[in-house]
Parts: C-alpha cells; structure tokens; sequence
C-alpha cells in the first residue's frame, strides 16, 4: 500500500504481540490523518495514522487521557508511539449520529445526551500537560478569511470590488468583537454529527477533538445545531439551544439572558459557517478533495438567514444570496 503501511504493521505486530490479519480502513476526516479498525482477541481496536510531519498527536493524546479521566466517552489511549505518528485506540463503533438522526421519535434523546456532555466537555479545564490555545482575535479574523480567499477567489473566481471588501471587512469585525464578547470555555470545535457516536454506554462517544481550544461558549452549540450535514427547522434549533443555555447556565459557565445568548449563537454561527465554506472550497482546491463541495451551500444558506436576522447584517446577507448564491450552484452541480 505504501511504506507508512507498512510501518503501521510492524508497530502493530509489535504492540499486539501478534501480526494483524486484516487492517480495515475507515472513513476518517478532513485532515492527512488516516483510521483503520483492527480485530484482536480482545475485540476490535481503532488505530490511527497522524504523520508527524503533518499532524503532531500531542494534543490528541493530552485531550485523550484528561477527558477520558473526567467521564467524557472518548476513546481510551491503549498504545502509542507519537515519533512515528501511530495511535491504538478504544473502538467506539461506528454509529454515527448522522446516521441515527433519521428516527424522529430518538432526535431529542440523541441532542439531550449531546448537549448534556458539551456542558460536561466546557467545564473542564487544560490537561495537567497541555495548555489548550486561546480562540483569540488573530485565529477568528484568520479562518473567515478562508472564505474570500478560497471559496470567492480560488474556486468562484469573483474579485471582490472595494466597496464589497469593506462590507466584508466590516461583517468580520463585527463577528470577532461578538466572539470576544462571550464566555469563554473548553471549545471541542467540531462537535458535530459526523464527531459523534450512539454507543451503549455514557453515549455520545466523542471524536476529533485534538483542535481543542478555550474560546467562545456558543461555538460548539453551532456545530451541532447548524451542522453542515444535516438541518434542522429554525425553532426547533432554538428550543435545542435554550435548553442548553439552561444547562449551561446552571453549571456556572455562563450568565447570560436568553436574547443575548441566542445573539452569540447567531453571529458565532455566521463566523463558523464562513471558514467552513473556505474549508470546504480549500480541500477541493489545494487536497483533491471535492466531496465537500455540495456541503458548501447549507452552510452558505445557514450565514444567508442568520444575517438576514441581524439588522447590522442585512445587506451583507442579500449580497451573499444574490452575488455569491449564484456562482456556487453550477460550481457544486459539477464538482
């Protein structure tokens, strides 16, 4: 297959104490890592492949052990050899929530159980070794600019006039000042459903994680209430979210009304939406990868509502449905 393979079988025969038999790949995420499930006698295991020159495991394996310690279902770390990049982890199976999310009766259950362990996940403080990295002011500003420069310039081909690089400018000022504004907490930064697992015990299972950071409180709350894959009617969204700034609130992470902490939600959720559509068009453009692209317009119909809400926001919302709207559908149609 290729010499990093092979490397990760005879870390494997070593580590087991035997040779493995079958290595299964499975679907893994966004970044150079890669996951293959792996059958022992003592059940199937997880193990990952971060090569060190792309992906440094540090965080993950701090992440892995503080949380697993405190009671968040994450995999648990059972071998690992950060110099190569190799991992063996806890099987937490492979029940997506998005595959789950189609029965209607288990909907509130499953975002009850989620929402109840991202109050549990931004309680907690850095790992005893490792310092998680402030959300701050520079890594805001720098992944809205992942939009322009990505989806607008790099794949739409759109050059921006002066006046519509203001506005932009402006919209992104005000979505960092609101960022800055709020709580700050543990932010997992991809809780979504693709992160989250249905397992038998202390469910969700949690994964892909090791960008953690401290930062907004509303931030997560996004990620899994705006999913980029898979919507939800707006007041049901709101009723998920009130019923988490109750949790939220109760458990001393925040003070907030439920006007203002539904502003933060709605001006986080314009921020997170612009990166993702910059991530989605950059991993098409720069990593061949372009089975993201048609996640492109529910997030862009996702900043298009919310800034159509926010009076400051208005205008900038209309420009997006009728200058940028357009110039995605052919683009997303064929890839």
């Amino acid at each position: 297959m290729d010499q990093r393979y092979d490397a990760l079988r005879v870390w494997l025969d070593q580590t087991l104490g035997m040779a493995p038999q079958d290595l299964q790949a499975v679907a893994g995420d966004a970044s150079f890592r890669r996951y293959f499930r792996v059958s022992t006698p003592d059940g199937s295991r997880i193990v990952m492949d971060a090569p060190p020159e792309k992906e440094s495991c540090r965080a993950f394996v701090a992440l892995t052990r503080h949380w697993h310690q405190h009671g968040l279902h994450v995999p648990a770390l059972l071998a690992e050899d950060q110099a190569q990049g190799f991992l063996l982890l806890e099987d937490l199976g492979d029940r997506l929530y998005l595959d789950e999310l189609t029965s209607e009766n288990k909907v509130d259950q499953l975002y009850g159980e989620a929402l109840r362990a991202l109050v549990r996940l931004q309680g907690l403080p850095s790992p005893p070794n490792y310092t998680l990295p402030p959300y701050d002011r520079e890594r805001l500003q720098q992944e809205m600019q992942l939009f322009p420069d990505w989806l607008l310039e790099h794949k739409l081909g759109l050059a921006l006039s002066s006046q519509e690089q203001a506005m932009l400018a402006t919209t992104c000022a005000t979505l960092t000042e609101s960022a800055l504004a709020q709580p700050r907490v543990t932010v997992h930064r991809d809780y979504h459903s693709r992160n989250l697992l249905v397992t038998e015990r202390n469910s969700p299972g949690i994964i892909d994680f090791q960008d953690a950071v401290i930062g907004p409180i509303t931030y997560d709350a996004v990620s899994l209430l705006r999913d980029c894959y898979i919507d939800w009617p707006l007041e049901k969204v709101y009723w998920w979210l009130e019923y988490y700034r109750i949790e939220a609130r109760e458990a001393g992470l925040h003070q907030a009304d439920e006007a203002t902490f539904r502003q933060w939600f709605e001006l986080m959720g314009i921020q997170r939406h612009l990166k993702a559509c910059g991530i989605f068009a950059r991993l098409d453009q720069r990593d061949s990868k372009p089975r993201y692209l048609a996640d492109i317009p529910r997030a862009l119909d996702y900043i298009i509502s919310a800034a159509r809400r926010q009076p400051a926001l208005e205008h900038f919302g209309d420009w997006l449905a009728e200058r940028v709207a357009p110039a995605v559908d052919p683009v997303v149609a064929t890839p």
